[in-house]
């Protein structure tokens, strides 16, 4: 089943309908890739909806309102990706993907006053498209977010937690191996190792090519701008849920990070904790070489 522009543009047409008419809602607009000109839309792509209204709890704490736009096939709610709101996700007839994420009007109203998150930033300035804006807080939040989209810097400090953390959880996995919670060593491995790893290619990306180097946000494009050599060490890094594969994964994952957080020291002139890594490599190498 094909999804098509069109379909989304008659989608946007009756929400603007219905939300223009619901005093509660003072703003929408549409960000993400449906309102970007770099890395527009495809056959894949969702609609993301930001809406601005007194009250969010009332369109989060009941799913009524979505029947209203369109024929709903599911729909549920979970926290943004910037973690400052909640969205209702839907899915619609015809497989149309929407994402309704609902900000305060006191929230941003705040964020006019003392300043826009530079991760609202980066999303407002890759492209918004203002659907309703009736006391114009959409225009000053979009009016708020014109400084450049800059980095936060690669601080040593930051450098280190990043580093040290992941030393620490490739214990914590290996520790839960050897206990046989295979479903806990598996999610750390695979999830909040990975998700430092990510880190740490975004970190290898901007050393190397400039600290303003556009790394996106949350992985988003990976594909294009991280290290090919990561890259290509990435499909052996995660694994299948079975004992031996996830220490398999949990090695390869390792290597992947030292060699990158130490290319990455390198060109920032940092010097890598080398100790911390060494005796965590060792520890874990160890309950590998014990296990039954």
């Amino acid at each position: 089943m094909k999804r098509t522009g069109q379909d989304y543009e008659q989608l946007i047409e009756k929400f603007a309908t219905w939300a223009c008419a619901e005093e509660d809602i003072r703003a929408a607009f549409v960000i993400g890739s449906r309102a970007r000109v770099d890395h527009p839309a495809d056959e894949w792509s969702d609609l993301d909806v930001a809406i601005i209204a007194r009250n969010p709890a009332t369109y989060l704490e009941s799913a009524d309102w979505v029947a209203h736009i369109s024929h709903p096939w599911l729909t549920f709610i979970e926290p943004t990706g910037d973690g400052r709101s909640r969205e209702r996700r839907v899915l619609y007839e015809g497989g149309l993907d929407v994402d309704f994420a609902f900000i305060a009007v006191s929230l941003a109203q705040q964020m006019v006053a003392e300043g826009v998150p530079a991760d609202v930033v980066d999303t407002l300035q890759r492209g918004t498209r203002v659907l309703l804006d009736k006391d114009g807080l959409a225009a000053q939040l979009r009016a708020s977010a014109t400084a450049p989209r800059l980095p936060q810097p690669l601080a040593r400090a930051t450098f280190l937690e990043i580093v040290n953390d992941f030393w620490y959880h490739a214990v914590w996995t290996a520790k839960h191996l050897r206990r046989r919670e295979l479903w806990w060593a598996k999610s750390c491995s695979d999830g909040r190792m990975k998700e430092l790893l990510r880190h740490m290619m975004e970190w290898h990306t901007r050393a190397t090519k400039g600290q303003t180097y556009d790394t996106w946000l949350r992985g988003r494009f990976l594909e294009e701008w991280a290290d090919p050599r990561a890259l290509e060490s990435l499909s052996g890094a995660f694994a299948h849920y079975e004992e031996e594969d996830v220490w398999r994964a949990l090695f390869v994952t390792m290597d992947l990070f030292r060699w990158l957080a130490i290319e990455t020291a390198e060109k920032l002139e940092y010097a890598y904790p080398a100790y911390g890594d060494e005796r965590a490599t060792e520890l874990v190498h160890h309950l590998y070489a014990e296990k039954p």
